[in-house]
């Protein structure tokens, strides 16, 4: 299944360069993508996010419930927010260090800055809008939802893993006799959507091929050359945090060598890729830490909900270095206080960014507007943001499972040898 999705990934994006080359905006061009490559992806996508509500909340009270006692859910609480905080941190930090060696922001020209931002102006403004400036004490009391139903139908899955999380341990505090059968009931929902992932993982190298045909064959590889320093900045860093960071965990922390560890996760990391969503990677990501990397339920039903939703370092890496990316395209001077609080502004907006396609571009326009750059700004990027955002979502998954793996390690629930 990997070779055959890595195959449509390739086939997918070989054939958007050349149509891309060939005939940009072309009404043929438009009409497959319009019509074959994005419904066939959007498929894919939806077959994934479909299982999402019902796997978290299976999975989730099954790992509390599978703990135990509170203190163990408390120690293990604390170790996976710890972790989560210090590698987003330092994931920040990194965006910070790359994009000061290299200056991507020197490389805009006056005329290119405009040119951007005349092309993307509708799209910029409508992200301004939606950013709002609303990250005070309100965005904490939202995190308690009114309605768990309403907050799973409104794709709120912070919210929802909130009462999930409640409701898993007030069933540890009910009569074994009356808990039993509710847990018997969400094991077998956590396994029917387990097999409804191989359903859809049966379409992955046709969903995967239609999504990287769409991006390439629109955006094509010339908007690349002006960004070409930019774009280059955030492959470069997301790489090294990736296989250089992440890597070092996993073999320190976590125990495993690093050449299986990503020998295992190919699947999880390539979905990711084509998707750009860590929620819609969510069910394949829990399964390859069971089935691949020997992870507890208890441990990957836990870690990983929490993870897609909170654990998003690929994403405060992005986000630091493209805000001092625009800071520099447009003039404007940071003093190394105010990089240390977008560093931690990073952190924080990060764990707010939804676990979907560009989900922290609104959240990026509070920052740059609190630093004194203008919000509109984030137009410069839109014509790279959409493979930019497919390389950082894998990375978030990449680090998600890690972090699943070292506290499997840390409670001496991991299995070394899995099936």
């Amino acid at each position: 299944m990997n070779a055959k999705i890595l195959l449509g990934l390739a086939l997918g994006t070989v054939g958007g360069i050349a149509a891309g080359a060939l005939g940009a905006g072309s009404a043929g061009v438009e009409w497959v993508i319009t019509y074959l490559a994005e419904p066939a992806g959007q498929v894919f996508l939806r077959l994934l996010l479909m299982v999402v509500i019902p796997l978290v909340f299976s999975t989730l009270i099954l790992g509390i419930a599978g703990l135990g006692d509170l203190d163990r859910l408390g120690r293990m609480s604390a170790k996976t927010l710890g972790l989560f905080v210090a590698t987003t941190l330092l994931a920040a930090t990194l965006g910070l260090l790359v994009v000061n060696l290299l200056q991507p922001g020197d490389a805009i020209s006056p005329e290119l800055r405009e040119t951007l931002v005349a092309t993307f102006a509708s799209q910029a403004e409508s992200t301004v809008e939606a950013a709002g400036s609303d990250l005070g004490i309100s965005t904490f009391v939202n995190l308690v939802p009114r309605n768990p139903l309403a907050a799973a139908v409104q794709g709120d899955l912070i919210a929802f893993i909130v009462f999930t999380l409640i409701f898993g341990v007030a069933l540890t505090r009910v009569p074994e006799s009356y808990a039993r059968p509710l847990l018997d009931f969400l094991d077998a929902i956590a396994r029917t959507t387990m097999v409804m992932i191989g359903f859809a993982m049966k379409l992955a190298p046709i969903g995967v091929a239609g999504f990287a045909f769409a991006v390439t064959a629109r955006l094509g590889i010339d908007i690349l050359a002006p960004l070409a320093l930019y774009f280059g900045a955030v492959m470069i860093g997301l790489a090294l945090y990736q296989f250089g960071v992440l890597a070092l965990f996993v073999k320190t922390m976590g125990g495993r060598s690093p050449r299986e560890f990503y020998r295992s996760i190919r699947l999880p990391m390539t979905t990711a890729f084509s998707t750009a969503s860590s929620a819609a990677t969510l069910p394949t990501t829990m399964q390859t830490a069971e089935e691949e990397l020997g992870i507890p339920r208890e441990v990957s039903g836990f870690v990983l909900p929490l993870g897609a939703t909170l654990h998003m370092n690929g994403t405060a890496f992005f986000m630091s270095i493209t805000i001092v990316f625009l800071a520099q395209a447009f003039g404007v001077h940071l003093s190394l206080s105010t990089q240390v609080l977008i560093a931690l502004l990073t952190v924080l907006t990060a764990v707010s960014a939804a676990g979907i396609p560009s989900g922290a571009i609104p959240l990026m326009v509070v920052i740059l507007e609190s630093v004194g750059v203008p919000g509109e700004s984030i137009a410069l990027i839109f014509g790279v943001e959409p493979l930019l955002g497919m390389a950082r979502t894998s990375t978030n998954v990449t680090g998600d499972l890690m972090a699943a793996l070292v506290i499997a390690r840390s409670e001496r629930m991991s299995d070394e040898s899995p099936a």
